[in-house]
Parts: C-alpha cells; structure tokens; sequence
C-alpha cells in the first residue's frame, strides 16, 4: 500500500490499482519487468514514487515494482492532473485515493463507496422499495375505505337532514370509530418504542463491531510496518483476514439492521401521524353535524315564520288577482271593440288596393300593346322594303285590302283575310318541302355515284379475303388437332413408362378433360403411387407432387426429343431411393441429348461428364471453375 492519509484508504488505493492494471501486460506477476529506474521522469515537488514509500519483503520486491512502475503519489487531484498532462505514461494517485491516468481515471475510496457499502445500498434500496409498495398498497386500500366511508357520511348527513334520530346513530358509530384508531395510535406508539430500543441497540452493536474493525486495522498496519525477516505464519494471516473480513459484514450488517429500524420507525410515525389526522377528521364531522342539527332547529323556527308570513302575503294577493281581473274584463270587452272597427278598415283598405292596382294593370298593358303594335308596323315597313323593295305606301296601293285579289281561272276577288291567310300558309309549306335550291347537286351525286362504286369493289374483296381467311383457319385448326392428338398420345404413352420406372408398382396416365374439343381441353393427371388408393394429383404428399411432375416432364421429352435439355434443381425434394430412379432417366436421355442440370446434389454430379462452378475470389470479383470428369464416346 501506498504512505496515504489512512491504512483503509491505502488498502481502496491498492485494490483501485490492482482492479485498473489487471488486464495491462507487464504489471502482473510473472510479466515483463518494468523499466529502470533511471527511466522515470523528474515529478515536481511534492510528488514522489510510490515504489520509494513502500517496503516489504525480498519476497514480494518484483510484484511492487511491477504493481506500482511508473506511480506518483501526489497532493491533490490537481496536481495529479498536471503530472498526468505532462508525463502521459505516469500514473498519479492521491491522498484520497483517486486514481489518475492518461486516458482514465478511478474515485478513491474517501469520495466513493467500497463495494460492501454499495450492495448494502442496493439491499436497502430494494427493501425500501418493497415496504414502499406494500405502504402503497396499504394506502391505497385506505384511501378506497375512506371514499367509501366519505360517500356513506354524505348519504347519513342527507338522511339526517329528514330524520334527525339517525344522527344519533352516527355519531355513536363515530365514537366508536374514535375509540378504535385510538388504540391504533396506542399500538402504533408502542411498536415505535420497541423499534426506537431496537434501534439503539443495533447501533451500540455496530459501535462495538467499528471499535473492532479500528482496532484490527492498526494491528494490521502495525503487522504491516514492522519488518519481519521471514514469511510470516500462513494461519495467522488467514485468521486476521477472516477476523476483518467477519468485522466488515457484521459493520454491514448493524448498518442495515440500523437504517432498517429507521424505517420502520418512520413508516410507524407516519402511520400514527396518518391515524391521528383522521382521528382529528373524525372528531371535525362530529362538530360539523352538531352544528348542523342545531343549524337545522333554528332553521325550522325560521320556516314557521316564514309561513305565517307568506299566508299573510297570499291573502293580499288573492285580492290583488281579483281586482286585476275584473280590470283584465273590461279592457278585453274594449279591445274587442276597437278590434272590429280596426278589422273593418283594413278590408275597405284592401279593396281600395286591389282596385288601383287593377286600374295600374291595365293601363300598362294598353301601353304596352301600343308599344307592340307599333314595333310590328316599323318591322313590316324594314321588311318591304328590305324582302320586296317595296315602299308603304306603294304596298298599300297595290296590295291593301280595297285592291281585288288575282284568282286562278277566275276573275278577280275581292280580299278575304282568313282565306288569304290560308292561302300564304299552304304556300310556305309547299315551299318549306322543296328546300333550298342546290347549285351543287350534280357535282355532289357524281362523287357519290363513284364512291359507292369504289365501296362495293371494296366489300366483294373484304368477302373473297374472309373466305380464303375462313379457309386456312380451318386448315389450321386441323392441322393442330391432329398435331396436338398425336403429341399426346406420345407422351400419355411415355408418362405410363416413366410413372412406371419413377414409382415402382404405381400407375399413371394422362387424360383429356374435353376429349370432344381438342381446342378446348385440358389435361389431367391421374397418378397412383403403390399402396396408395388416390388419383389425383392434388391428394399426393409434396414429394411425390414433385416427382410426378419430373415424370410428366420427362415424357414430354422422350415424346418429342430436344438436342438439350436444361434442368433447374429438380430434385431439390427427393430422397436418396427417388434420386437414384431419377437419375436411371437421366441416363437414358443423355444417350440422345444434351443436359445442363443445376444442383446441389452429389450424386447428379457424379454422374455428370462436366461440372462448372461460380466462385468468388479473394478480390470479390466472382470467377468460373469448371471440371471435366470423363470423355463423352463418340460414335
């Protein structure tokens, strides 16, 4: 340990150097051997070696020098502060034990706690939070209790707003309520006593216990100071470091019993202080309904005079109403009257309105037909003389109604209105039905006329082409009716071989779904594996799914061959014995085509002739490896 203030803060000094320097190479025994000393930089003054104040024996000289190599006791953090920013390979230490280094740093033990005191923290903590938890809970329900018992006195001091007898009963019930939450104090103010005494005795213990662990510290430290010439005795040792270790746990342990009687005895006061409040809650309602029952008779004699004053009162009314309703009559019978006349008024006004309103009508309507008229006669003038080049007078002359109208195959008539009118009507239809003239028209029928022509070569040609169209369509259709029945009988016939050699025993087929329209239909696969009943493909179990479709694939190619063939994992989903049937098929279609098979399977590629391979080299660029197993026999 290093010359500090203490030999306990030299001991936290000595276990934040061991626990900082555990993990450096060369600071344990048995590391590299620390530098000499000539390499040490000059300290300032007031700092010195930790190597030069401390001595032990021969024995234990290499592990001080490698535990405390290149350490500076200092004064202050200060100063070790400097030191460090000056010399960054000196440790510096303190007084107070903090621990000082280039890029770190450790509290000592006179600023932070050791690690006894930090559990002892934790367990008090966690005991603390536990009976705060159950305090809560505790509350809680009490609170709960007491709105209870807060709503139940609202409702009694309602009741005892109409029976008064009922207060009585409460009450009763309150003293009662006060006799119990006063034994509870009791009991609470007892129990604080037994855990004050408990109290005192944990700390007389624990003073005893610290007066032993002092006095062990300076044996220790007198052990420590006086040089001994040998190993000293390995039992002695053990047994100093049990006694000390057995006088920190029971320090521990009265500091726990201790701060654990504390707060209880907390917990207790506050718990009598809560009873006392409510016992004072309790005793303030008793006053209130006291007051309340005495507030209550005296407002029962100021009720009864509040009647005999309002009987008074009502009798000065019922005249007052009678009075007021003979005058309430006569201004009625005089309203009516003034009404009447009022309402004989208003009719006179009435009509005196709607006759000058009437009046005004038609007058505007003469003027406004004045106005017509004389517009019509300006528009008949503007169109003879614009239609016909007619003057007005010219018109009247030769055209008025004293001039005889020309009759066909007669003579002339004279002019009748209606029948002229009749007349310049028939005459507008008949013109209406012949249009406008068209100088056009030939010139329109012509292109016309042509256009039809080119439109019928057009449509014969349309005709002849979906005839040729018709017939081709029907030749191919034949053609793929006869391809298609032809390709499928093949391959039904393949797939029953192949079914065969993939699911020895079982049975396969195809079938068409519309045997009547080859253009239609669809193909269905029958399958039954041996020792199976089903038939359809979507009753089988994945594997074999897989394996019929390979089958059905495989007919397909030996039905139709291909120069090659390139297969895409497609025994991904088999076991070994499917595997070994698969690959017999494989076999017999090599001899006539090419396969490119991808797959993860060993026994594919063993029977490959090449295999080729994507790697990625060392500089992630990917590169093909490719290997030829044998010779291909040419014929």
């Amino acid at each position: 340990a290093v010359a500090v203030a203490s030999p306990a803060a030299a001991v936290d000094a000595l276990a934040l150097l061991k626990q900082s320097d555990a993990g450096r190479a060369g600071m344990l025994v048995g590391g590299a051997p620390p530098q000499p000393d000539d390499a040490r930089p000059a300290l300032a003054d007031g700092a010195r070696w930790a190597l030069d104040l401390v001595d032990g024996p021969v024995a234990l000289q290499p592990a001080l020098g490698r535990l405390l190599h290149r350490v500076a006791v200092v004064a202050d953090l200060a100063a070790a502060r400097a030191l460090v920013e000056q010399h960054p390979g000196v440790r510096a230490v303190t007084a107070e034990g903090d621990l000082l280094g280039a890029d770190w740093a450790s509290g000592g033990s006179a600023s932070a706690p050791s690690l006894l005191e930090v559990q002892a923290a934790v367990d008090e903590a966690a005991a603390r939070h536990d009976e705060a938890a159950q305090r809560y809970e505790r509350l809680h329900f009490a609170v709960a209790g007491a709105q209870a018992r807060v709503q139940e006195a609202a409702t009694e001091v309602e009741a005892a707003l109409v029976v008064l007898h009922e207060s009585d009963a409460r009450m009763a019930a309150v003293g009662e309520q006060l006799a119990l939450l006063a034994s509870a104090v009791r009991a609470a103010e007892a129990e604080e006593g037994r855990l004050q005494q408990a109290r005192v005795r944990a700390e007389e213990a624990r003073d005893r216990d610290l007066s032993g662990l002092a006095e062990l510290e300076e044996r220790l430290s007198l052990a420590e100071a006086t040089p001994v010439d040998s190993e000293p005795d390995p039992q002695v040792r053990d047994r100093l470091a049990t006694q000390a270790t057995e006088a920190r746990a029971a320090e521990v342990e009265a500091r726990l019993a201790v701060r654990t009687g504390e707060e209880r005895a907390r917990a207790l006061g506050g718990r009598a202080e809560g009873l006392e409040r409510a016992a004072r809650q309790e005793r303030a309602a008793r006053e209130r309904l006291v007051a309340l029952r005495s507030q209550r008779a005296r407002g029962a004699v100021v009720a009864e005079a509040v009647v005999v004053g309002a009987q008074a009162a009502l009798a000065r009314m019922t005249g007052s109403l009678a009075a007021a309703a003979a005058e309430r009559e006569q201004a009625q019978a005089a309203r009516t009257v003034t009404e009447g006349g009022l309402q004989a008024l208003r009719a006179r006004v009435r009509e005196l309105t709607g006759e000058l309103e009437r009046l005004t009508d038609v007058v505007h309507r003469d003027e406004v037909a004045r106005a017509e008229q004389r517009l019509r006669i300006e528009s008949l003038e503007q169109r003879a003389v614009e239609e016909w080049g007619v003057p007005l007078e010219q018109l009247f002359t030769e055209y008025g109604p004293s001039v005889p109208v020309p009759v066909e195959d007669g003579e002339p008539a004279p002019y009748d209105r209606a029948a002229q009118e009749k007349r310049a009507a028939a005459a507008d239809r008949a013109l209406a039905l012949l249009g406008r003239v068209n100088p056009l028209a030939l010139e329109e029928y012509a292109a016309l006329e042509e256009r039809s022509a080119f439109l019928s070569t057009q449509l014969e040609d349309l005709k002849a082409t979906r005839r040729d169209l018709l017939t081709v369509v029907k030749e191919v259709d034949d053609r793929i009716h006869d391809v298609f029945a032809q390709a499928f009988q093949d391959t039904a016939r393949e797939f029953v071989h192949v079914f065969a050699t993939l699911f020895p025993g079982g049975e396969g087929k195809l079938t068409l779904t519309e045997p009547n329209d080859m253009l239609a239909t669809g193909i269905e696969v029958m399958a039954r594996p041996a020792g199976k009943k089903v038939s359809r493909l979507s009753l089988l179990s994945g594997g074999e799914r897989s394996l019929t479709a390979i089958a059905l694939l495989v007919a397909i190619f030996r039905a139709r061959p291909s120069p090659f063939y390139v297969m895409d994992e497609v025994e991904a989903a088999l076991d070994d014995r499917n595997l070994g049937r698969l690959l017999q098929l494989l076999e017999g279609l090599r001899e006539s085509s090419q396969l490119i098979v991808i797959t993860h399977q060993k026994r594919t590629m063993e029977i490959a002739d090449a295999l080729y391979g994507v790697t990625m080299r060392g500089d992630g660029v990917s590169a093909v490896v490719s290997q030829r197993l044998r010779e291909r026999e040419t014929a």
